[in-house]
């Protein structure tokens, strides 16, 4: 079966893990969406992820309370380890092959990142979730995701979030928000649309990565874009 996208790098914050809460897992709703990746990997999918860890710490707010910014950085990168173990854990609870690659040592838990290794286990049909940022403070896991989705020549860079797309303005605040359909990187860039740093759009800019932007609470939505080609979300390109 042939589909839009065949290798797939999918951005998952790790608030959207937290469901409800603000803080920790909600282990519901980390099956839920392992569900939909298990059925669109089953269906030919190559799927890699990258997982941030705000449900556990903010980095920003952390320095803000006057933690060192190194430090809060490294304690962000441990914490999408620790989501990462977790959708590993509940993907491979449901027959999904899974492995785990971070960007700092864990070896006695994890697979160092290795590029090559990577690749061979898309091929084999294994998901592959990517922890731990770039391994370097002062980067987001957006930006991560943008470096990775470029280093497996993914198809498309999905970002899951909790709205269904770019606004022009914040549509929690402002009822009448009219949603971007198409974004070029340029426009996402001067408009500084919060749903992704400059850095992760200029990286993908730079390498022709298209960036589509979902709402991943809204069942169903990543089978729909995945695998019957459903025009959802907003899309950033060229």
């Amino acid at each position: 079966m042939t589909y839009r996208y065949k290798r797939v790098l999918l951005k998952l914050s790790g608030e959207i893990l937290a469901g409800d809460g603000r803080f920790g897992l909600d282990y519901s709703a980390v099956n839920s969406i392992c569900s939909e990746i298990a059925s669109v990997a089953r269906a030919g999918v190559e799927v890699a992820m990258v997982v941030g860890g705000g449900n556990f710490i903010r980095g920003a707010q952390a320095v803000d309370q006057g933690m060192d910014r190194v430090q809060a950085d490294n304690m962000g990168m441990l914490a999408t380890v620790m989501n990462a173990l977790a959708l590993q854990d509940a993907l491979e609870r449901i027959g999904t092959p899974t492995r785990v690659q971070t960007a700092i040592e864990s070896r006695t838990i994890a697979e160092p990142f290795i590029r090559r290794r990577a690749l061979r286990h898309l091929e084999k049909g294994r998901v592959v979730i990517f922890a731990a940022g770039v391994g370097s403070p002062y980067f987001s896991t957006d930006t991560a995701a943008a470096l990775r989705a470029s280093e497996i020549k993914a198809d498309c860079l999905l970002k899951a979030t909790k709205v269904n797309g770019i606004y022009d303005m914040d549509p929690k605040l402002f009822p009448d928000a009219r949603r971007l359909r198409a974004v070029s990187y340029k426009d996402a860039i001067e408009m500084r649309l919060g749903v992704m740093d400059a850095a992760a759009f200029s990286l993908c800019m730079e390498n022709e990565m298209p960036i589509v932007v979902f709402n991943m609470l809204e069942r169903g939505s990543l089978e729909k874009l995945l695998l019957e080609g459903a025009e959802i979300g907003s899309t950033v390109c060229e």
